[in-house]
């Protein structure tokens, strides 16, 4: 009973806190950033968006390849990944060393709040993510409020053009559209990035068409018939920010909402 008593006693014993960081995606950055937590960085993937503050930082690869030897020079004891980010068979490789990893996929904006309190409590600043979470659902919930619409717009967001890719249900950026009182055209889709026909936009008619960062919309002024089109509701998103989920979301879904709210 002792010795049950004993192992009881270590399984509940907290994991001791990271203290050496590497971030797999600008978001996780930033998000230790919203954490005042840039000290515990020690790499990141190059090409990354980051904040000047990050720019001294060693990279450990690029998007979908690291590279091992670098990334095991730095001794990090935390890796923050975003799906996506690493392929499933380094993710494998990375754990095989014996360096935890961290795995952020909010689908939800309420559930990037807790994305802030999981990084936080592996990072020893509990405290600092739960402040931080509330903070954000409380900004949340007056942009909310704001922009609520009797009759949600339908928005068709591309992500690329050639072929047609958007987005499907339970997306992050799904979410904010709510946010802006709109839906997702195809939010009944249940991959993450479904690929769609220009027949199939056409059947459902969008009231608005929005392109992210890799989009390029100049094509759909062929098809008039569109009441997107005929309005001159096709926009690029104002703020590229809405694709990195981070405190700094909240900023690029209020500038959607006030382009959202002039639309007819």
């Amino acid at each position: 009973m002792r010795a049950l008593l004993l192992v009881l006693c270590v399984l509940a014993l907290p994991l001791p806190a990271a203290e050496r960081v590497i971030s797999l995606a600008p978001s996780l950055s930033e998000i230790m950033l919203d954490l005042d937590s840039a000290d515990l960085l020690v790499g990141v993937l190059e090409g990354d968006e980051r904040p000047a503050s990050l720019a001294h930082l060693p990279t450990v690869g690029r998007y979908g390849q690291l590279e091992f030897e670098r990334l095991l020079q730095l001794s990090p004891d935390l890796i923050l990944i975003a799906p996506g980010s690493v392929p499933p068979l380094q993710q494998t490789q990375l754990q095989r060393f014996g360096i935890p990893v961290l795995v952020v996929e909010p689908r939800r904006l309420d559930q990037l709040g807790g994305a802030f309190v999981s990084i936080a409590e592996h990072i020893g600043r509990a405290e600092r993510g739960r402040q931080l979470a509330a903070e954000f659902r409380a900004e949340l919930e007056v942009v909310r409020q704001r922009y609520r619409r009797e009759q949600p717009l339908a928005v068709f967001y591309q992500i690329w053009h050639q072929p047609l890719y958007t987005i499907g249900g339970e997306q992050l950026i799904g979410d904010a559209l709510r946010v802006c009182g709109a839906r997702n055209l195809f939010a009944d889709l249940p991959q993450p990035a479904p690929q769609v026909s220009i027949e199939a936009v056409l059947a459902r008619d969008p009231d608005v068409i929005l392109g992210g960062s890799n989009a390029e919309l100049s094509a759909w002024r062929a098809w008039p018939q569109l009441h997107a089109v005929r309005m001159s509701q096709v926009w690029a998103v104002p703020d590229k920010g809405l694709e990195r989920p981070s405190r700094q979301m909240l900023r690029a879904i209020e500038q959607l909402c006030e382009l959202m709210k002039t639309a007819r």
